[in-house]
């Protein structure tokens, strides 16, 4: 398995993967995704150099984005707000490797990453009825920052997302 900075020639295929995690993450009754978002972000993480897959025999596993800033960094209680931060955001596995560590393997290279840009934590929000996301990041040691953001999709549609960090070790 191989982490690289996603290319342009990548783009259908991750957004195909992320559909697929849509509609299962539906039938879980995980509703918080959309044929907007995540999927029309990607071109704008690929030009910004900040989405990363993850590539075995030519298919991709996974995928997450890295981003600075987040907008509800400031809607939470983070251990150090002064501290450098990166924003793990849009996290997918591919549907047919989910249960295999995937999850977990992508939350140690995203800390990589960070190491390597001189980052003290990384973070990441997740709607509180996520709950296999939850379970994956606490059982990572991310650690659940105080308060909610609360992320206004539509009028009517709201997000009510909880922070979670790491703090990276320089050891």
């Amino acid at each position: 398995m191989e982490l690289r900075l996603a290319a342009s020639d990548d783009l259908s295929k991750v957004q195909d993967m992320y559909r697929n995690i849509i509609r299962n993450m539906n039938k879980n009754n995980i509703s918080i995704w959309d044929e907007v978002y995540p999927c029309e972000f990607f071109e704008n993480d690929i030009e910004q150099n900040r989405l990363y897959v993850l590539e075995e025999h030519d298919e991709i596993l996974s995928a997450f984005a890295l981003c600075d800033p987040n907008p509800g960094a400031g809607d939470v209680m983070w251990k150090n707000n002064d501290s450098k931060a990166l924003y793990m955001e849009r996290l997918g596995v591919h549907v047919d490797y989910l249960g295999k560590g995937i999850g977990s393997i992508m939350l140690h290279k995203a800390i990589e990453l960070a190491t390597q840009k001189g980052i003290d934590y990384v973070r990441l929000f997740v709607a509180d009825i996520n709950e296999p996301a939850i379970h994956l990041y606490i059982k990572n040691k991310f650690e659940k920052a105080d308060g909610i953001y609360e992320e206004r999709i539509y009028e009517n549609f709201i997000l009510h997302e909880l922070g979670f960090e790491i703090k990276i070790s320089r050891e």
